[in-house]
């Protein structure tokens, strides 16, 4: 099956295993048009690497429902990446594991009765909505409604065939940015010890954020910040359940935590594919792609491309090297990177090691309807 309109992207199928569609795309038509949505879709690992790299014929900014560094370029994207990147240093990083360590453990207490869970609802989703609403200083006691509103814009990322999904995704983002006016003028007054407060006072070489600079930034890190980690925690735990030796050996190895979460981000990407937009004519693997052209890259097909890794589609924990290009590349790689990194080994480490005969439970498995951000809706384990 080769994606040929619009509903092929959300269809049950596809959003239940896109990886034989990325396959044939890789195999036939690497640098395909897809005629209804007028992009260009790579699917090869060398090409995204190299438009990745190339900032002087390739743009980030294109439309999406928030504007922020994500889609920006430089100038604009150095200085608010520069200026937001004080909160993620990997020492401000390591000094959070002792309490994702705590809200794991937390979690799993709640659910030792019931002796099962749905890993995404009681697990997945609490721990980095509780992490990046205490780094913001948000309040903890809404995740629900941060829940609710994040993923009405998360399902708005990407092709849409439904206009509901477009209001649904306009309205959440409204919510959200009202919550953030609210918040920003709170500290303002009452300024506390959190990022909000930090992005306020923010000032590098006297540069600042401006009220429209700070609030992308605030729902960037707010629905970017947990939205990713919950696929990366769900979308790992699935495959390691549908692959009982890989699951065995994670339980029986001490430190293998960080090189299985790089296998996982490879395995089962939570983040599909990103934009770019062609600033001048180029070539890419002999295709001839014209200026103004908008590419989406589809990083979750490279990270199974065979000229780079060995049996792509297998899961093997010990893989190394492993350059999965889950986090992206260069100056627009994942700011976050590091802290879903470390909340992935914490979670899954510890999970697996209290529980290791844990299965799947009783039940179909769907997805969300959301393209960009692939994620499960539940998934029911007993331990």
């Amino acid at each position: 099956m080769v994606i040929t309109t619009l509903s092929d992207w959300r269809s049950p199928e596809v959003l239940r295993d896109p990886y034989p569609v990325y396959r044939k795309l890789r195999e036939v038509s690497p640098v395909y048009f897809d005629e209804q949505r007028r992009r260009w879709l790579l699917t090869r690992h060398e090409d995204i690497v190299a438009v990745l790299r190339d900032n002087e014929r390739f743009s980030a900014e294109h439309d999406v429902v928030t504007s922020s560094m994500l889609t920006s370029d430089p100038p604009e994207h150095t200085r608010l990446r520069t200026l937001v990147s004080k909160a993620f240093t990997p020492r401000s990083v390591r000094e959070l594991a002792a309490r994702i360590q705590q809200i794991v453990d937390d979690l799993l207490d709640a659910a030792e009765p019931d002796r099962g869970m749905d890993a995404v609802s009681q697990f997945a989703y609490p721990l980095p909505i509780t992490v990046i609403a205490e780094l913001l200083g948000v309040d903890t006691d809404r995740r629900d409604f941060f829940r609710e509103a994040s993923q009405k814009v998360a399902v708005g990322i990407g092709p849409i065939d439904d206009p509901e999904v477009s209001v649904r995704a306009r309205e959440g983002r409204d919510q959200l940015v009202d919550y953030f006016n609210d918040l920003i003028e709170r500290r303002r007054r009452e300024p506390r010890d959190d990022l909000v407060t930090a992005l306020i006072r923010a000032e590098d070489e006297g540069e600042s954020l401006n009220h429209f600079e700070l609030i992308a930034m605030l729902l960037l890190l707010l629905i970017g910040g947990h939205e990713t980690t919950v696929n990366l925690l769900a979308n790992g735990l699935l495959a390691l359940l549908r692959n009982p030796d890989q699951l065995s050996l994670f339980a029986s190895t001490p430190g293998i935590e960080a090189q299985a979460v790089e296998e996982l981000l490879r395995f089962d990407a939570p983040v599909q594919y990103i934009g770019r937009v062609a600033k001048i004519d180029v070539e890419i693997s002999g295709v001839r792609i014209p200026r103004g052209s908008i590419l989406r890259l589809i990083l979750a097909a490279a990270n199974r491309d065979p000229d780079v890794f060995d049996q792509p589609d297998t899961l093997d924990l010990r893989r190394t090297p492993c350059p999965h290009l889950s986090f992206g590349m260069g100056i627009h790689s994942c700011l976050g990177g590091p802290l879903a990194r470390l909340e992935g080994q914490i979670a899954l480490s510890t999970l697996i090691r209290r529980y290791p005969r844990m299965q799947l439970a009783d039940g179909v498995l769907r997805y969300r309807p959301a393209t960009v951000l692939r994620g499960l809706e539940a998934l029911p384990v007993s331990f």
